[in-house]
């Protein structure tokens, strides 16, 4: 039961939009690897750090997308859709956490 797909009314409303939401928020941190990984002979080895951090902030979202889903979908039959404060709050202190070393890096002691 567990893995069956869930039915929705609404077919192309909030749980779409919310996993699209989700896959934008992946592409950022991805495209933001890129950027750090091009700062890396500039800015020294520190930068593996914000790497790793933002890679495995979208891997964590891309491996948390099929449950997320479901859980809109089922919230959305039920009609009680409660927000992934968790996930959201994670995103957050992930993207403070960034920019505070990214900026400690650039502007820090040389």
């Amino acid at each position: 039961m567990k893995n069956e797909p869930v039915e929705i009314a609404d077919a192309g409303l909030q749980p779409e939009r919310t996993i699209f939401a989700w896959n934008r928020t992946m592409v950022s941190f991805l495209v933001v690897s890129a950027v750090f990984l091009r700062w890396l002979p500039h800015y020294g080895i520190g930068m593996i750090l914000l790497i790793a951090v933002s890679s495995s902030m979208a891997l964590g979202i891309l491996l948390s997308q099929r449950a997320r889903y479901r859980r809109m979908a089922l919230g959305v039959r039920h009609e009680k859709v409660q927000a992934d404060v968790v996930a959201v709050l994670m995103t957050t202190l992930a993207l403070c956490a960034l920019g505070g070393y990214a900026l400690f890096l650039v502007l820090g002691p040389n």
